[in-house]
């Protein structure tokens, strides 16, 4: 699941940074005590509880500035509070509630989100230097120290409250299917074309999507909530700190949120590398996907045209042999009728929990066919199997010694595996265990 984001906000030299840094237990941002220091976006990871989520640190908002970055720090901060589930405001206790301040909060009270006000800079807890701040409408202030870490265990008991009520309105009664590609390749086009409305803007300029949209339909009596995604450069095309660096950042999200991904392929343009790569960071995390190949209402085509792409892909994309395919025009709507018919045929596979009786059938026919070979002399007896998970299908083979197994004879099984049950459009895994090992 793509985790949760908490944006720390305020104006300049209220002490986010060290805020920041403390909530994820390391220094991070620049701490210094001049204002602006912290232009861009920085974000990690943090944890508390259990529960675990991503925190941004903002650049301070000034509106009346002259500094000739306050602009783009403003655009980054916006980014930031828009993509956001909860906001932390920061506001200074000692310097007392000014009137950037109270322009901020006006700026967040825009943003019907739950919005956090923190007090900092009160070392010694004087709770009645918090009552001003009541006068911005964020309900009751938390008093803390950032620089002696007071009060931030209260604040993280409302960050990750608040989130639980976020999570609450998630679409999990529905099949998240997430759209990825490179730019232009016409996955809002696609988006819009799946839904039977304009839900994207649609335009031919590189990188007009730069949030993860989400939408809800109903196909076939079945709920699916469609995720349209940022296009994905490769890493050095871009700035992680802009906003198309952070617009990446939200569509990798968006495919861990997913329960099943469209990869958008541009069918004149052939096989990229930046489509295996794509394809391959889908594989890495487990997804099951299908390979949509868009624009082929554009292609110069003969009897063999649709056959020597699939080859092409089959060589590209040997790493996930398992993969669907097909071929669409979103200008059309040619073939669009059966994309989501494959993505829920994908996600099913994914689900599927075969019985352990038939699982170690399949795996006695198998050895038979083809004995695990010796290594280093001694030969791996696989005594057991069975199915540890879903989503994708795990499975866990218990060996007399898991180091004897060889990466070619998993391969095998595989093939195995999926000869005799349907796991098409789905990765599958085998982790090897040793007799005894209970992990």
């Amino acid at each position: 699941m793509a985790k949760p984001l908490v944006a720390i906000v305020g104006r300049p030299n209220v002490g986010k940074s060290t805020f920041f840094n403390k909530l994820c237990g390391k220094r991070i941002s620049i701490v210094d005590d001049s204002p602006g220091v912290t232009r861009d976006r920085i974000y990690a990871d943090a944890e508390w509880c259990g529960h675990n989520f991503r925190i941004v640190d903002t650049g301070g908002i000034d509106i009346k500035s002259d500094d000739v970055f306050q602009d783009a720090i403003r655009s980054q901060v916006d980014i930031a509070i828009d993509f956001a589930d909860v906001i932390v405001f920061v506001v200074d206790g000692r310097e007392g509630l000014t009137q950037v301040d109270e322009e901020v909060a006006e700026i967040l009270r825009k943003t019907n989100k739950k919005v956090i006000l923190v007090v900092n800079k009160l070392d010694n807890f004087e709770v009645e230097k918090t009552y001003e701040f009541y006068s911005l409408g964020f309900g009751d202030p938390f008093p803390i120290s950032c620089e002696q870490a007071k009060g931030l265990g209260e604040v993280l008991d409302e960050i990750v409250s608040s989130l639980d009520k976020v999570d609450e309105n998630d679409t999990d009664d529905a099949i998240k299917i997430a759209i990825v590609g490179r730019p232009n390749v016409g996955k809002s086009s696609l988006t819009n074309k799946i839904l039977g409305f304009e839900r994207a803007v649609v335009s031919d300029v590189m990188g007009t999507t730069r949030d993860a949209t989400t939408t809800e339909f109903t196909y076939n009596k079945n709920k699916y909530a469609v995720i349209d995604t940022a296009g994905l450069r490769r890493q050095r095309s871009y700035d992680k700190q802009s906003v198309e660096g952070y617009s990446v950042i939200r569509s990798m999200e968006a495919i861990e949120r997913a329960d099943v991904v469209l990869i958008v392929f541009d069918a004149t343009q052939g096989i990229t590398e930046q489509d295996v790569r794509i394809a391959g960071y889908v594989n890495d995390k487990g997804k099951p996907s299908v390979i949509v190949i868009n624009k082929w209402d554009l292609v110069d085509k003969n009897t063999y045209t649709m056959n020597e792409f699939d080859k092409n892909l089959k060589d590209e994309l040997s790493f996930m042999s398992y993969f669907k395919s097909i071929y669409v025009s979103a200008v059309t709507g040619q073939r669009l009728s059966s994309v989501i018919e494959l993505a829920k045929s994908a996600y099913d596979n994914s689900s599927k929990k075969i019985p352990t009786g038939k699982l170690n059938e399949l795996l006695g026919e198998a050895i038979l066919s083809n004995e695990p070979p010796y290594r280093n002399g001694k030969k791996l007896k696989i005594n057991y199997i069975t199915q540890k998970s879903s989503n994708p299908p795990t499975f866990l083979l218990f060996c007399n010694d898991a180091s004897l197994m060889h990466f070619s004879y998993l391969r095998y099984l595989e093939n195995r595996f999926r000869q005799a049950i349907d796991f098409s459009g789905t990765p599958i895994t085998f982790i090897t265990r040793s007799k005894g090992d209970n992990n």
